[in-house]
């Protein structure tokens, strides 16, 4: 299913650059690159990444290379098989489950400890980035994606940033770089009929509660927000091999409304 994905030129596409300073050294440009590709498909799951091949079309040398690699390596992008080299990390429903449960975990109590310490320059920046992020979604995210992914990303962070745990950021970064990954098959999946949701609605409810201070709300909205991805490909799967059509409901933005939790564990398997 991945692969068909990834393969159809509907998957074709820039995957956002942050805000990242230019990197200082090759090795640094070197991942950056490969993290890129990794993650937009260009490099498909599973696929043997070959040093001698990669070296001229990243343009770096072998050792380079192999240092690049090993900070994906430890990013969980690549993996290492012994002597035969290393190979793009795979995808599955089961890592996208496990990843987005990890994620709704971290995320949702790093932004209830942000919204109960935050103090007006927590909000001023939630602010911006919902400023910024709204520009990029109703002026149409479509027609500039890099412009969404920096976007988007910027807000999820300015949500937290009142949290002062740097383990739970630099973790939330790797899932973050994770979940961009199946975000960028998912798009492919909103764009066919059955799997409409109105993102900007979504991070609208979770923007209002988190500044009207009610954590729980917030954080039943930031959830099924999360958990929508997931929902979308594991239905997709699901009616691949049925054939069934499947139509959402606006839950992830009645959760920014409402305190009812059925809305929001939706269907986590098929």
């Amino acid at each position: 299913m991945w692969q068909e994905l990834l393969q159809s030129p509907r998957a074709a596409g820039p995957v956002a650059r942050s805000d990242e300073p230019e990197p200082r050294t090759l090795t640094e440009r070197a991942y950056r690159a490969l993290r890129h590709d990794i993650v937009c498909g260009d490099l498909q799951p599973g696929e043997r990444l070959r040093v001698e091949h990669l070296k001229d079309r990243y343009d770096v040398g072998a050792g380079t290379l192999r240092e690049a690699l090993a900070l994906l390596v430890s990013d969980a992008l690549v993996t290492v098989e012994g002597q035969r080299g290393y190979r793009v990390s795979a995808i599955s429903l089961d890592d996208l489950r496990d990843l987005t449960d990890t994620r709704v975990k971290l995320e949702t109590e790093a932004l209830r400890q942000s919204i109960r310490v935050g103090d007006a320059v927590w909000e001023a920046s939630v602010r911006g980035a919902f400023a910024y992020l709204s520009e990029a979604e109703v002026g149409g995210a479509g027609r500039d994606p890099e412009q969404w992914e920096r976007a988007n990303r910027r807000f999820h962070e300015a949500l937290i940033a009142g949290y002062s745990s740097p383990w739970t950021r630099h973790l939330l970064d790797i899932l973050y770089r994770h979940g961009e990954r199946y975000r960028h098959v998912a798009i492919r999946v909103g764009a066919t009929p059955g799997f409409d949701r109105d993102v900007h609605a979504e991070h609208e409810g979770i923007f209002n509660a988190a500044l009207a201070r009610q954590e729980a709300r917030a954080a039943l909205a930031l959830e099924a927000h999360i958990r929508l991805t997931c929902d979308m490909l594991l239905r997709y799967a699901h009616d691949m091999v049925t054939g069934s059509a499947v139509t959402y409901s606006e839950r992830a933005i009645e959760a920014g409304t409402n305190l009812t939790t059925s809305g929001v564990e939706g269907n986590r398997s098929f």
